[in-house]
């Protein structure tokens, strides 16, 4: 059985200047089918009941902004995405909030993300209050998606992509812009269960002039010969090394890396720094702010696969973690590579690892204070 809105409207939001956003009548499922999904969600498995869909025409700009039934794309054969990969997303998350409220955390960040990212594509930005307000508008649509179990959110995905039919190597003259979300459990099944990582020596992520600090979809099928190389030798993650010389870290799939050097009060953080090859991700500027909060210097510099190894080795790098919005932090307790394999600790969650995942959390689901305005409620 479902239930339904009861007609289309427009509503009081607008995409665009000019432009309204219209709700259609979307059917809802059940309320008993509802809650059987959201009691074992997994990671990007099942979909709300809605949509936001915006469409965008060279001379017209954005049009045509709508709430809309979740349904299968109707593309031409000759979308210029498929075939020029002109396709960009976000990643972020709402969360259920102690009051019944519900919170999206740092959409402006994501929002500007997206805009850079476009730009960079040859796309037309979306405009970041437009982003906002689109994301609003499905989460509040959707409400009832957002789940509350321990850690549960709801994982919002905007993307965008050419959408214009036509064969030939230019920016394309259409696009689409959707929202789609997706109530989510733990992004590896394990939980915070530390993950062992390979080298990739064979593969790189980014070039220095290339699109690695934007999200992509191109980066990301680019990554998946090295993964599937990285599952054949026993791991569960690939680790990106630089370009040009292949001996500093980058990126962990697509997560960014910390490393703990010392270890209580005196611990210090290191991450990589952003040099136009890494992607600038929102949970580690929010972990660098925190870390320095709790008292952990961090520093952002280039961090070589001998410094790592000789540090785990000493006993002077006594943690590693990596971190994304889909899976906050994930601890590594192991590495392998060609050159050799070595274990970080003792193998497990270090505990400035778990500490500054615990805070960030209690952040995120409203269990402790938001001293920083990274919460945005929806309504």
């Amino acid at each position: 059985m479902t239930d339904t809105l009861s007609d289309s409207r427009t509503t009081s939001r607008t995409f665009v200047e000019g432009v309204p956003v219209v709700v259609e009548d979307v059917a809802r499922r059940s309320v008993a089918e509802r809650e059987e999904l959201l009691a074992d969600p997994g990671f990007g498995r099942y979909f709300t009941d809605s949509m936001f869909v915006a469409r965008y025409e060279a001379g017209r700009g954005w049009y045509d902004a709508r709430i809309t039934r979740y349904a299968p794309l109707q593309l031409d054969p000759s979308t210029a995405a498929l075939h020029y990969a002109q396709s960009i997303f976000e990643g972020l998350k709402a969360y259920a909030q102690p009051d019944g409220s519900v919170a999206t955390f740092r959409p402006e960040a994501n929002a500007a993300r997206f805009a850079r990212g476009a730009r960079r594509l040859a796309m037309p930005p979306v405009p970041e209050d437009a982003f906002l307000g689109a994301v609003d508008a499905l989460v509040d649509a959707d409400r009832d998606w957002v789940p509350t179990g321990p850690d549960q959110t709801l994982y919002v995905r905007p993307y965008q992509l050419a959408s214009e039919p036509f064969l030939g190597v230019r920016p394309a003259s259409e696009y689409l812009f959707l929202i789609i979300a997706s109530p989510a459990g733990a992004y590896f099944p394990r939980g915070v269960h530390p993950v062992s990582v390979y080298l990739s020596e064979d593969y790189i992520r980014a070039a220095p002039g290339g699109t690695g600090d934007v999200k992509c979809a191109g980066n990301y099928a680019a990554s998946l010969l090295a993964q599937e190389q990285a599952i054949e030798a026993g791991c569960d993650q690939v680790v990106w090394l630089d370009a040009v010389e292949k001996r500093y870290v980058e990126e962990m799939g697509g997560m960014n890396l910390f490393f703990v050097l010392g270890s209580g009060d005196d611990a210090q953080l290191v991450t990589p720094e952003l040099t136009g090859t890494l992607l600038p991700g929102i949970t580690r500027d929010s972990l660098i702010e925190v870390a320095r909060e709790l008292g952990h210097p961090v520093t952002e510099r280039r961090f070589s696969v001998d410094e790592w190894r000789q540090g785990v080795a000493e006993g002077t790098v006594t943690e590693t973690f990596a971190c994304g919005t889909a899976a906050v932090i994930t601890p590594v307790g192991e590495v392998k590579a060609r050159t050799g394999d070595f274990t970080i600790g003792d193998g497990s969650p270090g505990p400035l690892t778990m500490r500054l995942r615990e805070t960030l959390l209690d952040i995120q689901h409203g269990r402790v204070a938001d001293t920083h305005g990274w919460l945005h409620r929806v309504s």
